[in-house]
């Protein structure tokens, strides 16, 4: 006897879930981004605590796929790249703030 059984979940399905995941992630890390520019410009707040899910989350993901082997051969040059310039950017926004609070 031949029964036909539904195939709940299929390579097709796996990548659509994946992706969705990419971008509901990509959504809630600038979200977080914003509310941290919004409290420290508009509310004189620090929100490092938001800053720092941002970081754990990212640094969880990134593990998670060192551990299973999926990056690139340049990924660590690659971080280490994107590390220095966004140090280099922060630099130059905390220059620029305290010269905009000094009145110079």
């Amino acid at each position: 006897m031949s029964t036909k059984q539904t195939v709940e979940q299929d390579e097709r399905t796996v990548t659509v879930e994946n992706t969705s995941y990419k971008w509901a992630y990509i959504f809630l890390a600038f979200a977080l981004f914003i509310d941290v520019v919004y409290r420290g410009m508009l509310r004189h707040e620090a929100a490092w605590d938001l800053m720092v899910l941002v970081i754990v989350s990212s640094a969880v993901c990134t593990v998670y796929q060192a551990r299973q082997k999926i990056l690139g051969k340049t990924w660590v040059k690659e971080a280490v790249l994107v590390t220095c310039l966004g140090a280099i950017i922060g630099f130059i926004v905390l220059v620029v703030a305290l010269a905009i609070k000094k009145g110079i």
